[in-house]
């Protein structure tokens, strides 16, 4: 299982309100292009967003469905890809002092991802969560910025906003 938080230096809240815009997936999450929701309303249980996925000229067209949501708390989500399969997503959301720790848990339940999964597919998602955190913290963090509120500098272990599990 791929675990890794990051230390984000808005309040939950504000993360909360890019997590619940379908629109802005693609925003944050690596290897996405565009994103919009197609089912439901984003980010409700069983509500879905299609996603593309740019392969050379190509885009694949896949979905994400919300399995469980917490509203400000958690959101667990099944992504689909195509012949690669299905993959669990969690993504928690934990008070830290005025900022939010976001920890996200990853792994595959179906299809191929499932059966090739091993040290070096989980060092790949580890890297893709390093990118999709800095971009979810940029997005949260500039939202502060424009939003009138000076964002204070949060650390992990001296580390101003990174970490890992």
């Amino acid at each position: 299982m791929a675990v890794r938080h990051r230390l984000i230096n808005a309040s939950p809240s504000a993360v909360w309100d890019v997590l619940a815009d379908g629109h802005r997936y693609a925003e944050w999450v690596v290897g996405t292009s565009h994103s919009e929701p197609v089912r439901g309303q984003w980010p409700h249980k069983d509500a879905a967003i299609r996603f593309q996925v740019p392969l050379g000229p190509f885009k694949l067209a896949n979905e994400t469905v919300v399995r469980r949501c917490d509203e400000g708390v958690d959101l667990e989500l099944e992504a689909h890809a195509g012949p690669l399969g299905t993959a669990r997503i969690a993504i928690e959301l934990r008070p830290w002092g005025e900022h939010c720790l976001v920890i996200v848990d990853e792994h595959p339940l179906q299809g191929a991802g499932g059966r090739l999964h091993n040290v070096g597919f989980e060092a790949v998602i580890q890297m893709r969560h390093r990118t999709m955190l800095s971009r979810l913290a940029r997005l949260c963090e500039n939202g502060v910025r424009e939003a009138g509120e000076a964002p204070r500098q949060a650390s992990v272990q001296g580390v101003a906003g990174a970490g890992h599990a």
